[in-house]
């Protein structure tokens, strides 16, 4: 969302549902750089972040053992290449 090179031990927010938190790590995907934040454990491409200043209001998320791991999903999304396909379309929440 800007010019800024986000990295890890930044705080940021994904300004599309309020989600702030630290960047734990970086990743590649096929081209987009994710970035993982703690509070969610979840990765966000990080073109969609914005970094923040303050206080970050901790929540926490409960997971379940059985659970899929997140990495996992996002394979299993990403085998199929129509679904690739409407990933990369995404420009909200909810669209599709």
């Amino acid at each position: 969302m800007g010019d800024v090179v986000i990295r890890p031990g930044m705080r940021v927010r994904y300004p599309r549902t309020g989600t702030a938190g630290t960047v734990v790590r970086i990743e590649e995907i096929r081209g987009n750089e994710f970035a993982e934040i703690d509070t969610t454990g979840l990765l966000y491409r990080t073109d969609q972040l914005v970094p923040i200043e303050g206080e970050i209001e901790e929540v926490k998320k409960v997971r379940n053992p059985s659970d899929i791991t997140d990495y996992e999903h996002l394979r299993e999304i990403e085998s199929t290449e129509d679904m690739q396909d409407a990933y990369d379309q995404v420009t909200g929440v909810g669209a599709g």
